[in-house]
């Protein structure tokens, strides 16, 4: 349920970069800060993001992990979507 939101997932892609601030990763987002910060929570939960603190900063960094879990059992259904991909050409 994640990694299902557009929005979540683009969390994902920025932090793959790097660690940042919520706000600065929040700033392209046409939704208000509290908004945004509940799909940051989701996020955390999944224990995909990990937040730190830093005195009243909170930086968030990426927790790939999970992800590679996930990767793994998608990865069993490879050839599923292939031969879907030949069926429609």
């Amino acid at each position: 349920m994640a990694i299902s939101d557009p929005t979540r997932r683009a969390i994902i892609s920025r932090l793959a970069r790097g660690p940042a601030r919520i706000s600065d990763i929040a700033a392209p987002f046409p939704m208000s800060l509290t908004g945004f910060c509940k799909h940051v929570r989701v996020l955390e939960r999944a224990g995909l993001v990990r937040r730190i603190h830093h005195g009243r900063e909170n930086t968030l960094e990426l927790s790939a992990e999970p992800l590679r879990d996930v990767a793994r059992w998608i990865s069993r259904y490879e050839r599923f979507f292939a031969a879907k991909q030949e069926k429609f050409r």
